[in-house]
Order: structure tokens, then sequence, then C-alpha cells
């Protein structure tokens, strides 16, 4: 692969999906959605059509914060979601409520991603300890150490996409068959998802390709030692 390829995925790519998500969202927050409610009240809505009276909505703050925690079960909406009326409010918080019906659900690829999370959050510390010192001293049980550890936060990186995609189905189904938006203005929501998803697609092929290059790198090493 050229160096101007691998830079344009590393850089150029994530740099695009910030762009994107956040360019669509400011425009999409300036359209307010027809049936005037605001992203928390689209939140509790659909919490309460799907039996989940016990998930409580809370604002929190930042630009684009919004998550659902399924350790408190609770939904926390930015303040410009949680309290604007805006179709862009309407489908993120929707898509944060998608997360909760995973949960109850027990959808897989969630389950799958909350195990990975302790394993995830120590590998992303150690492996480029690892990585590092096999590179500089062309210890190559080094490096494969770091790129076992780099596999495990890759791995997580990829399950997150399913989650992320099925999130997004489910919140554009339940406000339009709920009427929190027409069918007209189902393809503004959307666009806002999408452009949000962008950002996990572009995090995930980073990090695919550079554990491609250090395998690459470290296979390299293991012909100069034969």
């Amino acid at each position: 692969m050229s160096f101007l390829l691998y830079f344009a995925i590393i850089i150029i790519v994530p740099l695009w999906a910030q762009f994107k998500v956040k360019s669509t969202y400011k425009k999409y927050s300036q359209v307010p959605a027809s049936t005037g409610i605001t992203g928390a009240q689209t939140a509790r809505r659909i919490l309460d059509d799907n039996g989940l009276q016990q998930v409580n909505v809370v604002e929190t703050r930042g630009f684009l914060s919004d998550h659902y925690n399924p350790m408190t079960k609770t939904v926390h909406l930015s303040s410009n979601n949680f309290h604007g009326h805006s179709i862009a409010g309407a489908a993120v918080a929707a898509h944060e409520v998608g997360h909760a019906i995973q949960d109850k659900e027990a959808y897989a690829f969630l389950r799958f991603r909350h195990a990975l999370v302790p394993v995830a959050n120590i590998s992303s510390n150690l492996s480029w300890v690892f990585i590092m010192i096999g590179i500089f001293s062309t210890m190559t049980n080094m490096l494969l150490l770091g790129i076992v550890l780099m596999a495990a936060g890759v791995l997580f990186q990829v399950i997150t996409l399913p989650v992320e995609f099925n999130a997004s189905n489910r919140a554009i189904n339940q406000i339009v068959s709920s009427g929190i938006i027409r069918n007209d203005e189902e393809r503004e929501a959307r666009k806002v998802l999408n452009a949000a998803a962008m950002t996990y697609v572009a995090a995930a092929a980073v990090a695919v390709l550079e554990l491609v290059r250090l395998i690459l790198m470290y296979t390299g090493m293991q012909q100069s030692d034969d």
C-alpha cells in the first residue's frame, strides 16, 4: 500500500467522518420535527412503548455526548437534543433508545461488545508498549504480543459496527411507526444517523489498517531473521 493511501485512510478519513457528522447534525438540528416534541419526550415515548419504563432519560453536558449506559439503565441526551424539537434531536434520541431496546432483548452483538470492554480497555493501554519495544529492540515475540493485544481492540471496533447500525435501524422504525416524525421526514432523520455511523466505520477502518500494517511488519521481521 502506498504511503499516500495509508495517510489518507489514517488521517483524512476520520477527519472527513467527523466533519460530515457535525455538518449534517448542525443542518438538521435547525429543522423542527413536525410533531414539535423534544428529544427527551421522544426517548420517553419510545421507551414506554417498548416496556422500558424503568429506563431514565437525563440531560448530559457536551456536544453530541448522547449515549446509553447499560449499567445504570439510563439514556443520556446532550442539552440540544434533550430540549430541542429538531429532526436531528429526535433521530439521536431514538438511536440511544435503540441501544436500550437492544439491552432489553439481549442483542447478541451488544452483549459481545459489553464483554469485550474490559479486555479492550486493557489491551489499548498495553498494546503499544509491547509494539514499540518489539520494533526498537527487534524482538519479534514482543511485537507479536502487542499485535495480539491490539487485535482485541480492533475486534471491539468491528463489533461496534453492527451494534450501531442496528440501533439506527430500530430508531428509524420507532420514530416513524410512533408518528414522532412524518414519512417525508424519514430521509432527513436517516441522513443524521448515517453520518454518525460513518465515524464508527472510519474508526474501524483505521484500526484494521493499522493492525494489518503491524502484521506485515512482523512478517517482514520474521523473514529477515530466517
